[in-house]
């Protein structure tokens, strides 16, 4: 399991980084990205924290781990500053609150986060063909979801992620114990979205190729 999209105690997980780094080593994770929620409020403490900790976790756990955030709930016209920000700051990953259909996430949301310099759009809820295409065109992961409520949308964003070409990539947007999947359960989530086999191997290919790619 490769896991590109989890939250510490540093935003609104219930773990401290140390503790959901151990369990995901219990599950059998490859490589776990921790990308708590960040606006212009936290960004410098919260990315410079999990940079600190994550290189003294990769000292004793037998895993990748990834330093990085989640741009959460900012006006749309913020999201590629702050998302450039976060690259200066050192975070790895930077994935985007996308717009989840059980949260009041701002129109346009999508569309700001396609154009930004991001890695993966998470939960994007009711994506249109044409953000689908932009994110293909800009190598942006689109995100199949572990997560209740943001899931419900998982067959509508695979289905378009197929027909226009786009990147998919699991992620269980863990904020508990409890939210850590198996391979297993990933395996079962993406079948449940209407991918098959082949797709469920190539998302798992996606999470790999974009480890390699931010090196």
């Amino acid at each position: 399991m490769i896991d590109l999209h989890t939250h510490s105690l540093l935003s609104d997980g219930e773990l401290l980084p140390s503790e959901l780094v151990r369990r995901a080593v219990v599950k059998g994770y490859q490589a776990i990205a921790i990308t708590d929620h960040v606006d212009v409020s936290n960004m410098d403490w919260v990315v410079s924290r999990l940079m600190k900790d994550c290189d003294e976790l990769k000292r004793y756990f037998p895993i990748e781990i990834i330093p990085g955030v989640e741009v959460t709930h900012v006006p749309p016209e913020r999201i590629q500053p702050l998302a450039e920000e976060a690259r200066k700051l050192g975070a790895k990953i930077v994935v985007v609150h996308g717009e989840t259909i059980v949260e009041p996430v701002a129109p346009g949301t999508n569309l700001k986060a396609l154009q930004s310099p991001i890695d993966i759009l998470a939960h994007p809820g009711l994506i249109t063909e044409d953000e689908v295409l932009l994110a293909k065109e800009n190598g942006i992961m689109l995100e199949i979801t572990a997560r209740k409520g943001h899931s419900l949308t998982n067959g509508h964003v695979a289905q378009l992620a197929l027909k226009m070409g786009a990147g998919l990539v699991l992620n269980t947007d863990a904020h508990s114990p409890e939210d850590l999947i198996t391979h297993d359960q990933a395996r079962n989530i993406a079948l449940g979205a209407g991918l098959n086999e082949e797709d469920f191997s190539r998302l798992r290919m996606n999470a790999r190729e974009l480890l390699e790619r931010i090196g």
